[in-house]
């Protein structure tokens, strides 16, 4: 089985970045999976970005999510896909399944996961777990029971916790039934980046997939 198969099991660590030096500087540490969030861009923009980053993560054995532009996504032969609520509205899904894409969706609500489950995602991403700075959220905190809830009503599909997520507070997510934890500030505004994502990395994988 491939790692590509495998990853959300796998390597639970998932940071979300917002450039390509930042994607280049986590895999070559020895980070599998990243996700490029890049906001406000049109597509033609974005797309020298997207291509950079899916060279550089193949160059390292890595795989990258890209957030949001589907059709840049496409063209520039992604493996995965990440849409929030609101670019499902205008995503089309059967092109991005013709071109093989796996997907995640961001859910906070049971409406959300009900219209989540009904694309038919590859995994489904729960938010915030923990209050955080990072933008402003119109939805409270879920907290550690609602992984477990989101979980028993997923099954099988990888359930991904994000939202003011720690080092610290990552072993609670995945003991309450979360199968990987997504990060943005712990890891790019920690005053030593390096250092957290080798934490990271020493604390959520196996030491079987860690090169």
């Amino acid at each position: 089985m491939s790692i590509i198969d495998t990853i959300w099991r796998l390597d639970p660590f998932y940071p979300v970045v917002d450039s390509v030096d930042w994607v280049e500087r986590l895999v070559k540490q020895g980070t599998k999976l990243v996700q490029l969030r890049i906001k406000d861009r049109d597509d033609e923009t974005v797309m020298p970005e997207i291509r950079a980053a899916l060279t550089v993560c193949r160059a390292y054995g890595a795989d990258l999510v890209v957030n949001d532009y589907w059709r840049a996504a496409i063209a520039a032969g992604a493996d995965f896909l990440h849409l929030g609520q609101g670019d499902l509205d205008t995503a089309d899904l059967v092109a991005i399944r013709a071109a093989g894409l796996k997907l995640g969706i961001s859910t906070h609500d049971h409406a959300e996961l009900a219209r989540a489950l009904a694309c038919d995602p590859d995994y489904v991403a729960l938010g915030p777990i923990y209050p955080t700075t990072l933008k402003v959220m119109p939805f409270v905190p879920q907290g550690l029971e609602r992984i477990g809830e989101w979980k028993k009503l997923i099954g099988d599909l990888p359930l991904v916790a994000i939202g003011g997520i720690t080092l610290e507070r990552a072993p609670a997510c995945l003991a309450a039934g979360a199968d990987v934890i997504a990060m943005v500030s712990d890891v790019v505004r920690h005053p030593d980046p390096d250092a957290r994502t080798q934490a990271w990395l020493a604390a959520t994988r196996p030491a079987s997939v860690r090169t």
